[in-house]
């Protein structure tokens, strides 16, 4: 029996990329295609690239195509069109792939896939961009580049973008690839550097932070820097980051359960929200239960942390993920969208990790900014304000509660603990955090709840 060849990383970026959105969100797509493929290596780093970029840079890949094509993007086959933004993605942010291959390889892509009379097409414009796309770089925007991941800005022949001294939002949305309702917004909060900060931080890829057990950062760091790895400490005490590309899996420590893999803002949450030794505390909303493990860990073996979730499918990952961590004191439980099922309280402390629209980790699930719609910013604090006031209910008198979202908009935040917490006597908002997304981790906010 002839063995069969390896799987290709293009081949498999395309299929996941050409799936319609009700298939499911990109990352959970492409690791499902990982696990089933066995892909590893540098195949595997390709196909996640190719995958998570082109989700990303989608408005900055059609800007650059527009020009190159003779059709319009709705002439065009939709699946024709992921292929050519392949193709335009391996050409403007890949340095490390040849012109030649990376046309030739997506134009392959369409004879495998059952379409060769795309093959002239494709080549041609894919041809067109490479002479549009210069090797050449700035440092500032203009209409006739955009910004890259590895720092600057890449220069192309002709001005396709807006000029983003006369028009800054329009050139933000495209260069950066980002919904034009979106940038707006921020812009309103946020000045032109600190908007091209959060911009670049979601364009690039999400960076690998561990959190070690406490006590334990410094001797895993030592041993994870001894494997060959490039890593640093994090501002959190537990914290590490990792530089570069690593299989979660081989990393030291891992099989043994010495860590979890975590964004340090996500980390900040349960050493805030500092749980009584031995308490009984209630995790709500909470897989994939990276939160709901730091909670038991802090808790330690005598107490215990009943994670709820509206997600029956995603409730076995808090278990696997305590049963790797050896913390035994995780009771998983199955709730509606509202809460209902939750086992009554009163618990000493609760962490309630609100839905929301991830406007602060749009870096980290690359789809959510193509999903997320102005409208859900009018629904979505509806939800959020009926899961704090049940969670306030649940709470002990003397018990404190952390709010959180992967959020940076004021209506899921500020607005919707103003409302939960008004008319009570008993609570008051001890402290509260937006964490912009930045070098030091994605963005959100946390506020702390005690009593009055």
């Amino acid at each position: 029996m002839s063995t069969p060849p390896p799987p290709d990383a293009r081949a498999l970026a395309y299929d996941i990329l050409k799936m319609p959105d009700r298939a499911g969100f990109v990352n959970d797509r492409l690791e499902a295609a990982l696990r089933s493929t066995g892909l590893d290596g540098q195949p595997r780093r390709l196909a996640t690239e190719l995958v998570y970029g082109v989700t990303r840079r989608r408005a900055t890949l059609d800007a650059l195509l527009r020009p190159c094509c003779s059709r319009p993007k709705q002439n065009v086959e939709p699946d024709l069109w992921t292929l050519l933004r392949l193709g335009t993605y391996q050409l403007a942010f890949l340095t490390g792939v040849a012109t030649h291959a990376a046309v030739h390889e997506t134009v392959e892509l369409a004879k495998r896939a059952g379409k060769p009379q795309w093959t002239g097409f494709a080549n041609a414009i894919l041809r067109k961009v490479s002479a549009l796309v210069l090797d050449d770089g700035m440092s500032m925007p203009a209409a006739d580049a955009f910004p890259h991941p590895e720092g600057g800005f890449r220069l192309v022949r002709d001005k396709i973008f807006p000029d983003p001294d006369a028009d800054p939002i329009a050139y933000f949305a495209e260069a950066f690839s980002l919904p034009g309702w979106l940038v707006s917004r921020w812009a309103e909060r946020f000045d032109e550097d600190e908007l091209t900060e959060i911009a670049r931080h979601f364009d690039g890829p999400p960076a690998l932070t561990l959190r070690s057990r406490v006590g334990e950062r410094d001797a895993l760091l030592e041993e994870i820097r001894d494997a060959g790895h490039k890593a640093v400490a994090g501002d959190h005490p537990q914290a590490i980051r990792l530089r570069g590309h690593a299989p979660v899996e081989s990393l030291p420590g891992f099989s043994a359960g010495r860590f979890a893999v975590q964004d340090e803002t996500a980390i900040t949450a349960a050493t805030t929200l500092d749980p009584p030794r031995g308490g009984r505390v209630l995790d709500m909303c909470a897989a994939p239960g990276t939160k709901a493990t730091h909670l038991a860990e802090l808790v330690g073996p005598e107490g215990t942390v009943v994670a709820t979730d509206v997600h029956a499918g995603r409730l076995a990952m808090i278990g696997e993920g305590a049963a790797r961590l050896g913390l035994g004191n995780v009771q998983p439980v199955h709730v509606d969208a509202d809460g209902v099922g939750t086992p009554p309280g009163p618990y000493d402390a609760i962490l309630l990790d609100a839905p929301c629209s991830n406007t602060g980790v749009l870096g980290r699930r690359p789809d959510a900014r193509w999903r997320l719609r102005p409208d859900d910013l009018a629904e979505l604090p509806r939800l959020q304000e009926r899961l704090l006031r049940r969670a306030l209910d649940l709470l002990a008198p003397s018990g404190k509660l952390l709010y959180s979202t992967c959020s940076i908009e004021p209506e899921e935040n500020e607005d919707v603990l103003k409302n939960a917490v008004a008319g009570r006597d008993d609570r008051v908002v001890t402290r509260s955090q937006t964490f912009r997304p930045g070098a030091s981790g994605d963005g959100g906010f946390q506020a702390l709840i005690g009593p009055a």
